[in-house]
């Protein structure tokens, strides 16, 4: 069988290729694969291209979009997997730096791609399989995580893009709020004798969890505290991100708040709320420091968020009366559930975030904070008996992390569920930096009224 130099100089670049791919991956099982190049480019022992010599036209057709389809779908898993992926932005716990309607291009690169956990998966599907409402994985084989080295390392600021870690248990009817937030809510037996209302419950591997986008607040090894909604790495307070917004009371004097005023001041048309005084509790007002006129009456009341940008503008503004931002009381539980801390939305911690190879005490309180790192992320069992806490059945009294953790936090603080209510992102979470947004649809404008944000098309989606 004589073999076409042509044949060789392919056979050579694709191997070459593979090769690197192979040594940057670092799974050298995939070199398996040499024998079935060889054969491709070279020997051709296998009639890898039957159909193309078939007396059947209907054949060659089918088979021509077969092998375009299997071509395609191998080229986006690679791509997807290891270089990069789309991903929108859906609520607007990122605004004002990323805006409901954005698509960015998530390069996997910054901080190295992971290697498959679940491999057998279909490309771009994360959990889900549209229309057939089906798993879009396989749950076997499951590979341990790896990170294969990528162009740079995270920093504090960074907007990320990671898999949701409270997203590992899932109530498919209801998840909004997490599976633990429910759980520490109404009871773990409730929601499972439930499944009319909760739906069934569900485990996703890691990287098959639903992907979140936040800012990256605190690195592993930070004490992290917010003070009245200032953030406090270590002692030294963090400068704020540019476009960080709160959520404010804004009382005007008589006339009601303007379409001019809302766009210039970047709220959307679900986030302009005009409160119905009359049927809020006027000890509320009161504590929140609106008061009736001497005739008993509220004048026009918003709740909406804005940036110190926005607070400035509604103060150069005569219909404006009192411009307050949102009393702590109106957040919402924090972590760690069902333990008491004293911590709320806007006054949080000091929390230690946990560093590879650091090692902490056990006791009440640690166990409270990092027990879902010790168990539901580094794989181990924890159990206590007495006074005495077990860790893979033997007697512990201190245990060290297998993984960095980070701390990650929305721009739009007084509406983004975040570190701040399900705690800790783990290092194997994480899926890349979001670079650039390469789409941007307003979903209150019509197509000829600015529906496409042509001013944010391949605007830098990194911290700003």
């Amino acid at each position: 069988m004589k073999i076409e130099r042509k044949q060789w100089i392919r056979f050579s670049i694709v191997t070459l290729i593979y090769l690197l791919f192979t040594i940057w991956v670092g799974c050298y099982w995939l070199l398996l694969g040499i024998p079935f190049l060889i054969d491709i480019y070279l020997t051709r022992f296998i009639k890898w291209d039957w159909w193309k010599k078939s007396s059947n036209p209907a054949v060659r057709k089918v088979m021509e979009w077969v092998d375009a389809i299997v071509f395609a779908l191998i080229a986006v898993y690679i791509i997807n997997t290891f270089i990069f992926q789309n991903y929108q932005i859906p609520t607007s716990s990122l605004e004002k730096s990323l805006l409901v309607g954005d698509y960015l291009f998530v390069s996997k690169l910054a901080y190295g791609p992971r290697t498959p956990m679940t491999p057998l998966s279909f490309p771009l599907a994360q959990h889900t399989l549209p229309f057939f409402n089906t798993k879009s994985y396989i749950d076997w084989p499951q590979w341990p995580y790896k990170r294969i080295k990528g162009v740079g390392e995270m920093k504090r600021g960074d907007i990320v893009v990671f898999n949701f870690p409270a997203g590992d248990t899932v109530a498919l009817k209801m998840q909004n709020p997490d599976y633990y937030t429910l759980k520490n809510e109404l009871g773990e037996e409730y929601i499972r004798s439930n499944p009319r209302q909760f739906g069934e419950i569900v485990f996703r591997p890691v990287d098959r969890r639903e992907n979140y986008v936040k800012r990256v607040i605190g690195m592993s090894g930070d004490t992290l505290q917010i003070r009245n909604n200032e953030v406090y790495i270590d002692g030294v307070k963090l400068k704020d991100p540019e476009e960080m917004q709160l959520n404010y009371f804004v009382e005007t004097t008589g006339p009601s708040l303007t379409e001019e005023n809302f766009r210039k001041m970047g709220v959307s048309k679900d986030d302009r709320i005009l409160l119905d005084a009359s049927q809020i509790n006027t000890n509320t007002l009161n504590f929140i420091g609106i008061f009736p006129d001497s005739a008993g009456k509220y004048n026009p009341i918003y709740r909406i968020p804005l940036t110190k940008k926005a607070v400035n503008y509604l103060n150069t503004l005569n219909s404006i009366a009192k411009v307050i931002v949102e009393p702590d009381a109106f957040g919402g539980p924090t972590y760690p559930g069902k333990y008491t801390t004293g911590w709320t939305r806007d006054n949080f911690g000091p929390i230690w975030i946990p560093a590879k190879g650091a090692t902490i005490p056990l006791n009440e309180k640690n166990i409270a904070l990092y027990e879902r790192c010790i168990r539901n992320y580094e794989g181990n069992t924890l159990t206590q008996q007495g006074n005495t806490y077990y860790i893979n059945g033997q007697p512990a009294t201190e245990y060290t992390f297998k993984y960095n953790y980070y701390f990650m936090m929305g721009d739009n603080r007084h509406n983004s569920a975040d570190s701040r209510v399900w705690g800790f992102v783990p290092e194997d979470h994480i899926v890349g930096e979001p670079v650039f947004i390469w789409l941007s649809i307003d979903k209150d404008k019509n197509w000829f009224d600015g529906k496409i944000r042509w001013n944010r098309l391949f605007k830098s989606a990194k911290s700003n």
